[in-house]
């Protein structure tokens, strides 16, 4: 049989090699629509990467049928996401030391990108298959009722970050975070310290649960500082433009310190302030969080706080080929270290 190549799918679709090769290889710049088209057809064709799918909906009798595996063959974990994972991700770097770890114990791993609509509609991916998967690794994977869903799968799944617990809600799974508190604390309590006591915080807390323990350890450790928080500098948004870029303009004064939700936030944060003539750090100070590659080539160089990839990408298997051994096992929630990283912004 002749094997069907990326060139044999374009032929079929009527367009080019490069936009099938997006799709395949989950890049960015398609839209949803069309991503699923190119995958659906690579799947009906047998493109290698998919051609268990087609042998799997043979043996079903419908295009996505439940065909059964023999026991013990399932050896993929699949990874979920409804992001692109881009080398400024800190995930990027998690994911690459992960795949050398569970590669050496007999595992592989698949991404599947979940797309907009397969949330509306609650379905999986095309690509997935259950019956070839032993565990679920989610990474930016932040709607509730759709994590509920994947839980009920009766497969053991990891969360890496995970939609936020502000109203104690939280998912049956093993999950995996950063320490989003002790170095925030930290550099509350520095701050204050040096005098500065007019700090702020920007980011929606709301978007998962690392950005909201980030808000919460800043608003804890001004409240057991006795230090009230002026909410004027507590701006509650992701991207810095239109209303928030408003807001800043609108401020009577700054305080002497904006925490931001994480680096690329802080990094919008600047680029907001500059746009109205404000410095950082003159006017003022600017924390961001993961110690992205941009926080180290930014003007004026980021202060953030630095995640230990390497350490998640162990805890990730770890937690997850233990809870393959033992689905009983209680769900644990572990954070692994962060470090302070003091740079210009901050004036350091």
């Amino acid at each position: 049989m002749k094997k069907v190549t990326i060139q044999d799918i374009a032929d079929a679709l009527g367009i080019s090699r490069n936009t099938v090769s997006k799709a395949i290889n989950n890049s960015e710049g398609l839209a949803d629509a069309t991503r699923e088209k190119i995958l659906q057809k690579a799947i009906e064709m047998g493109y290698k990467q998919f051609s268990y799918v087609r042998t799997f909906s043979a043996v079903a009798g419908s295009p996505f049928g439940e065909a059964q595996q023999p026991v013990g063959t399932q050896r993929e974990i699949a990874l979920l996401t409804t992001a692109f994972l881009t080398q400024s991700h800190f995930a990027s770097t998690m994911l690459d030391k992960f795949q050398q770890e569970i590669s050496q114990l007999g595992y592989t791993m698949n991404t599947h990108r979940v797309s907009e609509e397969n949330l509306r509609e609650m379905s999986l991916p095309l690509t997935f298959q259950k019956e070839r998967v032993c565990a679920i690794m989610c990474i930016e994977m932040f709607h509730y009722a759709y994590d509920e869903m994947i839980c009920d799968l009766g497969v053991p799944v990891l969360f890496v970050d995970g939609p936020t617990k502000r109203y104690g809600d939280s998912l049956p799974a093993d999950q995996l975070y950063m320490d989003n508190s002790t170095e925030i604390t930290r550099f509350v309590n520095d701050m204050l310290n040096m005098g500065k006591r007019r700090i702020g915080f920007i980011g929606d807390y709301n978007h998962c649960q690392s950005f909201y323990e980030r808000y919460t350890a800043f608003r804890s450790a001004m409240l057991m500082a006795g230090v009230p928080v002026d909410e004027r500098f507590c701006i509650c948004h992701n991207h810095i433009e239109g209303p928030v870029l408003e807001e800043l303009a609108n401020l009577e004064d700054l305080p002497d310190v904006f925490i931001c939700a994480n680096d690329f936030v802080a990094g919008d944060v600047i680029r907001a302030l500059f746009s109205i003539g404000k410095t950082v750090p003159k006017d003022v100070r600017i924390l961001g969080f993961d110690d992205a590659p941009e926080s180290r080539i930014s003007r004026p160089e980021l202060s953030t706080i630095h995640t230990h990839t390497q350490v998640m990408a162990f805890s990730a298997v770890q937690l997850l080929v233990s809870r393959i051994k033992e689905p009983s096992l209680d769900y644990r929630v572990v954070h692994t270290q962060t470090d302070l990283i003091l740079r210009e912004s901050t004036a350091f």
